[in-house]
């Protein structure tokens, strides 16, 4: 445990970039007219970055510092895990305070949209979280393919999907239907349990990927 948690903190460390840019865009970002979107919801951004780094760059760092691909992969998880959850109490706490003085008519949070806040801001920040940590496990387990010919055909299969349900109504409903079970969910115990699992079974998966995985 005690080498997962020194990668922990170097990733995290080492994601400086992430930090910054993210930040930045919440500080500059600006709308005008009636209705605005939450500065808190760049902080998502955040969760997009990351992955990058930890797949890209972190990964034959420490290898290369004699890490295990488990240790890695492990405290990749770990990482995520606390990113999701300060990713989450940043945007809620920019919701709650920030978001009503703001000077515009109406303020669109991305947690009022997927219905998140209508279970209490607590829920809403914890269903928050494991969206976030859903979406930073699927990005890395699919960048961690890239360089496989399963990473291809898993993109030819997202692209296919997206170009042949978007114009299709039946199969556009289906798919309509997934993401309102992962994203647009009143419901936060289905919600929870939904991004959990998926979460847990791209973890499993990326754990296979990575041992095929090479310097």
């Amino acid at each position: 445990m005690k080498a997962i948690f020194a990668i922990v903190k170097r990733l995290l460390a080492s994601n400086k970039i992430s930090f910054i840019l993210t930040a930045l865009v919440v500080l500059c970002a600006t709308s005008s007219g009636d209705v605005v979107l939450s500065n808190g919801n760049y902080t998502w951004l955040l969760a997009v970055l990351t992955p990058f780094f930890f797949v890209f760059y972190d990964f034959t760092k420490l290898m290369h510092l004699g890490a295990s691909k488990k240790d890695y992969y492990f405290g990749c998880l770990i990482s995520y895990g606390l990113l999701a959850f300060g990713i989450s109490l940043v945007n809620t706490v920019i919701h709650l305070l920030i978001d009503p003085r703001y000077p515009a008519r109406t303020v669109i949070n991305m947690m009022d949209v997927c219905k998140w806040t209508e279970n209490g801001i607590l829920v809403a920040g914890l269903q928050q979280m494991f969206f976030l940590l859903l979406v930073m496990v699927f990005l890395h387990v699919l960048l961690s393919m890239q360089t496989h010919w399963y990473g291809w055909l898993t993109d030819a299969v997202l692209a296919a999907i997206i170009c042949i349900f978007t114009p299709i109504a039946p199969l556009r409903a289906i798919l309509a239907g997934f993401f309102r079970m992962i994203m647009l969910n009143g419901n936060a115990v289905l919600h929870i349990c939904v991004c959990l699992l998926l979460s847990a079974a791209l973890s499993l998966g990326g754990l296979a990927v990575l041992k095929r995985k090479n310097l």
